[in-house]
């Protein structure tokens, strides 16, 4: 079999040379980033040094850089009931886009009487209107949209929603964790309150995230007590390796930024324009703006379970969407909050590129896909005649 193709880097990306460099580096560390004596500053020193990293990639300071597991953690910690707006009062709902990711569908910490969900387009954009609505109809909230959607790509009108919410007296977090490495990215341009990041998905390891709050944003409670690491913002010790890896994969991706974005996005098109040549194929958000490496699409009859296990077959990893459903493939939340019947939910496929992605990749997937969508049109046929 030909090498394989790597077609999900939504899920995951693979590990820059840079951060693998820098976490063996770090491997070899004895020190508690927490002592105070020369091993323990050691330790202290690549931690602060990846914190300055991602605070300076997206227009923070260092000391409002909190590091975590995960993006999930980071997620769950962003959500937090205690937190007050601008108000100078404590928020006291949760509203969530219907697109978000199910760490944020789940609502952190707040009740679930409390919660609500922001309606979309069948672009899949925030509906603007009814987040409108919804913060004019009770107390000041926490407001929680993405950067950029995991599975459709679609951009987020962010920055209009951060003015809409503080207008009310609310907060904003924005989930850019698609977004860093893909767009550019700057919290106080787009006036977000809180963002959350995640080292896998720009080349740094699984496993690490990062919560990025906004100067002056009080109330933020722990979701794991103990010592006093991450300025008491979380307890435990620091991840001091893959905190490095993090670092290291911030400072790599902001350097290449533009051309890896211009890049990507012509070879989505490339990919695109594909896909359309087998008649039916819909992509999906296709008439929005979206990241440069995304494309979620479908056909009459396609099976998404199918579909990815058909690319695997060939030797390409694609995927029916978010990967965090435990392995399984099932129906797109995303796809129905955007009005689209079950039907066509099931069978959507994801195809994300990376920075080495190469036109070869492409080309190699799409004569799968004609296999792929040839055989289904033969089945349609013979199934109405």
């Amino acid at each position: 079999m030909p090498n394989r193709v790597y077609l999900d880097w939504n899920a995951t990306t693979p590990l820059r040379a840079e951060a693998r460099a820098a976490m063996l580096a770090a491997w070899d560390l004895v020190g508690n980033p927490s002592s105070v004596h020369a091993e323990g500053r050691d330790a202290r020193r690549l931690v602060e040094e990846a914190r300055a990293a991602l605070a300076a990639a997206v227009g923070a300071l260092p000391r409002n850089v909190i590091f975590t597991s995960a993006g999930t953690e980071a997620n769950t910690l962003a959500l937090s009931p205690g937190l007050r707006g601008r108000s100078g009062g404590p928020v006291e709902r949760l509203l969530v886009s219907a697109v978000e990711h199910p760490s944020v569908v789940a609502g952190g910490r707040f009740p679930a009487d409390r919660i609500a969900q922001v309606q979309v387009t069948r672009s899949g954009v925030v509906d603007l209107d009814h987040l409108k609505a919804l913060l004019g109809a009770g107390a000041p909230a926490l407001v929680s949209i993405m950067a950029a959607n995991n599975e459709t790509g679609a951009l987020q009108p962010v920055a209009e929603a951060a003015k809409m919410v503080h207008e009310a007296g609310g907060l904003l977090h924005v989930d850019a964790i698609q977004a860093l490495g893909k767009s550019p990215l700057d919290i106080k341009a787009i006036d977000a309150d809180l963002a959350t990041f995640s080292a896998h998905k720009i080349g740094g390891p699984k496993g690490v995230g990062a919560l990025v709050v906004a100067e002056g944003v009080a109330g933020l409670e722990p979701v794991l007590r103990g010592g006093g690491q991450e300025l008491g913002r979380r307890a435990g010790t620091e991840n001091v390796a893959g905190i490095a890896g993090f670092g290291a994969a911030v400072k790599a991706v902001v350097q290449t930024l533009s051309e890896d974005a211009e890049r990507m996005a012509t070879l989505r098109d490339h990919l695109e324009k594909g896909l359309l040549a087998i008649a039916g194929t819909t992509i999906f958000s296709g008439d929005v703006q979206r990241l440069p490496n995304t494309v979620l699409f479908t056909a009459p009859g396609l099976k998404a379970e199918t579909a990815v296990i058909g690319f695997d077959l060939e030797g390409i990893a694609v995927s029916s969407g978010s990967a965090c459903s435990s392995g399984k493939v099932q129906p797109s939340h995303v796809l129905s909050a955007m009005g689209f019947g079950p039907d066509v939910a099931q069978g959507a496929v994801r195809l994300s590129l990376g920075w080495s992605t190469q036109v070869e990749d492409i080309n190699r997937a799409l004569e799968t896909w004609r296999k792929l969508g040839n055989t289904l049109l033969r089945e349609q046929a013979r199934n109405t005649a």
